[in-house]
C-alpha cells in the first residue's frame, strides 16, 4: 500500500463518522486556537510596552538615593545629594547628555470650569482608561525634556531661570493641554495649582499616537521646576533622578561613573542607592511579559493533551471496529509496518484538520482581541503559524502511536474471527 492509498483510506474512514470525527477534532482546535490567541495577544503586548519605553526615550539612566536617616527638620537626608549629583554630571559632558529629578507632586490643578479634583480614573471592560483623567504632576529642571525624548510643539520649555528663580511656570503633556484646553491655544493662560496662578510656558508634542495614548495616558502630565514644587506647592525634594545618556556606549561608562561618585558619596550606614539603565527595565518587562505568556499558554496547551487523549480513544475505538479488516489485511501479506503507518496517517489528520480550523479561529481571536485591547491589529506570525500545525500533527502522531502498535500486533487468524 502506497502513501496515496493510506491518505484516501484515512480520508474515507474520517468521513465515514463525520459526527465523531468532529467531536475528535473540537479538543484539538479548541487548544491551538486558544494557543495561538494567547501567544499572538502577548507578542501586541510587547510590542505595545516596547513602544512606549521607545516613546519616552533612549540611553536613560535612573538614579534613585534612599536614606532611613532624618535632619533636625524631619527630612529624608539623601533629598540633599541632588547637587553634587548634578554638578557631578554636568563634569561628564562627554557621557551625558543632561540631568532632571524626577519628582511626583500632589495638586489641584484648576482652568476655568475644569478641575483635576473632579477627575478621575475610570476603566472600560477591556482595561482601558476612559473619559478625563487627572494629570501627572512631574518637577523637574530645565533639562526634563532632554532627558525624557520631549520636544516643543508650542511655546518654550522651562529655563534654567525659572529653577534659579522659582518661577511659577508650567509646561503641558499633548493630552493635558487637550483636556483643559481644547482647541484654544494654552501659552500665556494661567492654571492654578492649589489656588496659585502658574503660566503655561509651552506644550509638548505627543509622543504617541491619539489611540495609543488613549491606552497608555502618557502623554497626560505637566512639568513644573523643582524648585517651585519644593517652595510653593509643598512637595517633598526628589530622591529619584533621569540622566541622559549621548549613547549605548556612554550609557556603559556613566552609569559606571554615576555608581562610583555615588559610593563615595552616599554613607551606607544610612542610606543607599541604585544606578540601572533603562534597558534593565526595558528587559526585564520582556522577560515578566513572556512568563506570562508562556504560563497562559501552558494552561491553554492542557486542552491540546485532553484532545490528545480523545484522538487516542476514538483510534481504539477505531482499531476495535476495524479488526477483521485488519486480519485480512495480515493474511493476505501487509507487514506491521503498513498497518501502523495507516493509522497514524488516520490520527495525524485527525488532528491536521482540527489544527487548521484552530489556526482560523486562532487568526480570528487575534485579531479582535488585539483591536479591542491595544487599538492595533495583531497576526499570527508565519512562525507560529507553522508551528502550530506542527504540532497539531505531532500530536496526532503522538498519541495515535499506541493504537497504531496495538492494531499492528493483531493476529491475523484472531483478528479474522472477530465479528
Amino acid at each position: 500500500m502506497n502513501i496515496a492509498q493510506a491518505f484516501k483510506m484515512a480520508w474515507k474512514s474520517i468521513w465515514g463518522k463525520k459526527g465523531r470525527s468532529a467531536l475528535t477534532i473540537l479538543g484539538i482546535f479548541i487548544g491551538i486556537a486558544a494557543v495561538m490567541t494567547i501567544v499572538s495577544v502577548m507578542e501586541g503586548m510587547k510590542q505595545k510596552t516596547m513602544e512606549q519605553y521607545a516613546a519616552m526615550g533612549s540611553n536613560r539612566i535612573n538614579v534613585s538615593i534612599y536614606s532611613w536617616m532624618y535632619d533636625a527638620d524631619g527630612n529624608d537626608i539623601s533629598r540633599d545629594y541632588f547637587p553634587d549629583l548634578y554638578d557631578f554630571c554636568a563634569g561628564l559632558k562627554e557621557y551625558v547628555e543632561g540631568v532632571t529629578p524626577s519628582g511626583y507632586c500632589s495638586a489641584t490643578v484648576v482652568y476655568g470650569t475644569k478641575s483635576s479634583a473632579n477627575m478621575e480614573y475610570q476603566w472600560d471592560e477591556m482595561g482601558n482608561l476612559t473619559g478625563e483623567v487627572p494629570p501627572q504632576i512631574y518637577s523637574g529642571s530645565d533639562q526634563y525634556s532632554r532627558c525624557n525624548n520631549l520636544t516643543l510643539a508650542k511655546g518654550r520649555d522651562l529655563a534654567l531661570l525659572d529653577i534659579n528663580d522659582y518661577n511659577q511656570v508650567c509646561v503641558l503633556g499633548a493630552e493635558a493641554a487637550k483636556t483643559f484646553f481644547g482647541s484654544v491655544n494654552p501659552v500665556g493662560q494661567k492654571m492654578q495649582f492649589n489656588g496659585k496662578d502658574f503660566t503655561v510656558a509651552g506644550v509638548y508634542t505627543a509622543r504617541l499616537s491619539e489611540e495609543d495614548s488613549r491606552y497608555s495616558r502618557l502623554d497626560n502630565f505637566i512639568v513644573v521646576p523643582y524648585t517651585t514644587a519644593n517652595r510653593v506647592l509643598g512637595a517633598e525634594r526628589a530622591t529619584e533622578f533621569v540622566v541622559k545618556a549621548r549613547s549605548d556606549e556612554a550609557m556603559t561608562e556613566a552609569t559606571s561613573r554615576i555608581a562610583g561618585f555615588l559610593k563615595g558619596l552616599v554613607n551606607t550606614n544610612t542610606g543607599g542607592y541604585n544606578v540601572y539603565s533603562e534597558d534593565q527595565w526595558r528587559q526585564y518587562a520582556n522577560d515578566s511579559l513572556n512568563m506570562i505568556g508562556g504560563v497562559l499558554a501552558g494552561i491553554a496547551a492542557i486542552s491540546l493533551l485532553v484532545g490528545g487523549i480523545g484522538i487516542m480513544n476514538i483510534m481504539l475505538v477505531t482499531v476495535t471496529e476495524r479488526t477483521r479488516e485488519i486480519g485480512i489485511r495480515r493474511a493476505i501479506g501487509a507487514q506491521r509496518g503498513s498497518i501502523v503507518a495507516q493509522f497514524l496517517i488516520e490520527a495525524a489528520m485527525l488532528c491536521g484538520i482540527g489544527g487548521i480550523i484552530g489556526i482560523g479561529f486562532g487568526t480570528l481571536g487575534s485579531v479582535a482581541l488585539s483591536t479591542l485591547m491595544f487599538q492595533t491589529t495583531v497576526y499570527p506570525s508565519a512562525l507560529v503559524t507553522a508551528g502550530a500545525f506542527s504540532l497539531s500533527v505531532a500530536l496526532g502522531i503522538l498519541f495515535g502511536s499506541y493504537p497504531a502498535a496495538k492494531a499492528s500486533r493483531l493476529q491475523p487468524v484472531e483478528a479474522l474471527r472477530a465479528e
